[in-house]
């Protein structure tokens, strides 16, 4: 699995409509409101040989209130 770290900024005034909708999907490991630019932080887990672009856009991208996303992908953990 990879481990993938994504940053999304909201439009104003929907960060809690998005967080709801991104737990309803089952797809987190984590998920956080944050400080700053972005306004949420999910940890995900993507599964091998899953086309990590296409999951993103199938899983998360569709929901309307979010404007802007920053995905971060981890390759080894020490």
């Amino acid at each position: 699995m990879t481990c993938l770290f994504v940053q999304i900024r909201c439009r104003p005034g929907t960060a809690y409509e998005v967080a709801a909708q991104i737990v309803l999907r089952e797809i987190h490991s984590e998920l956080y409101s944050t400080s700053g630019d972005f306004d949420l932080m999910l940890k995900l887990y993507v599964p091998n040989g899953e086309d990590i672009g296409v999951f993103i856009n199938n899983n998360l991208l569709n929901i309307d209130a979010i404007e802007r996303t920053y995905t971060m992908q981890t390759f080894k953990a020490f």
